[in-house]
């Protein structure tokens, strides 16, 4: 039989140390493997990509990104299977919205062995009735997800079969771009495959509409400037036409704004 790979993510080291002895102690009842620990959010989603584990006992509260957001970043990746949650955290005040981003179970330090044991094995069980974990995701995706009340603090992008994390706060600006959106950085860009619309709704607090193809960070707008286009449909009659496009900080690249979004810009910008 298959043991469950576990993994530990608690930004505590006494908190990952305890678990550990626990899943150690209960061997004999709840045979499972360790396969590591982490403390953060990414350093979680690294060991995901690379060790598969089937069970992670996650935290709530971390620094950065709280264990509530990676449960949901998990549940948004829909490249490959994703491992059962169990919460482990010291406060109760979290368990609906656990249950909201489908944590197989919710745990309250200090954990007793017998409790560890028991939500372990349920969820091994139901891991092992053939294609529970993929319609689980699925659903979760589906349903779940967009009923979730607050928004992100990172953006979750698929590179090299690894998940990266890029805080909403380093957004410059995202722009469609055919069949891709691209969010760019100070740093670097990426590709993500969400929907512009969507990201608006959510965000609207730290971005806006800039163009209908592009948003922008609201604390990234330094000013706004004229630019002008030749219409050159007749050397002899050449016209010229004004726009104005968003400057950003730390960014070159100037954004076109169009008339409906002018009115709103410029009122950021006064």
């Amino acid at each position: 039989m298959k043991l469950p790979k576990i993994l530990i993510v608690d930004d505590e080291a006494p908190a990952r140390q305890r678990l550990a002895m626990l899943l150690s102690d209960i061997q004999d009842e709840c045979p499972c493997v360790l396969i590591g620990e982490a403390a953060n959010a990414q350093a979680a989603l690294d060991s995901i990509a690379v060790g598969r584990p089937d069970i992670i006992l996650l935290d709530v509260q971390m620094p950065g990104m709280t264990g509530l957001e990676l449960a949901q970043h998990l549940a948004r990746n829909s490249q490959a299977q994703q491992p059962a949650v169990i919460f482990v955290t010291a406060y109760d005040e979290y368990a609906l919205k656990a249950f909201e981003v489908h944590a197989m179970d919710y745990l309250l330090k200090p954990v007793r062995a017998s409790r560890l044991a028991e939500a372990i094995l349920r969820v091994s069980r139901s891991q092992s009735a053939a294609a529970i974990s993929g319609a689980m995701q699925a659903e979760t995706a589906s349903t779940v997800l967009p009923t979730l009340p607050t928004a992100r603090q990172c953006f979750s992008v698929l590179e090299r079969n690894r998940i990266l994390l890029v805080p909403v706060a380093d957004v410059i600006f995202l722009k469609a771009e055919q069949k891709y959106l691209t969010l760019h950085t100070k740093g670097r860009s990426y590709l993500i495959e969400e929907s512009l619309t969507a990201i608006e709704e959510e965000m609207t607090a730290s971005l806006v509409r800039v163009h209908r193809n592009a948003l922008v960070a609201r604390l990234a707008i330094v000013g706004v400037e004229r630019a002008h286009h030749s219409n050159d449909t007749d050397h002899e009659h050449e016209k010229t036409t004004e726009s104005w496009q968003v400057i950003l900080r730390d960014c070159d690249e100037r954004l076109p704004i169009s008339r409906r979004q002018w009115p709103v810009i410029k009122a950021l910008v006064r």
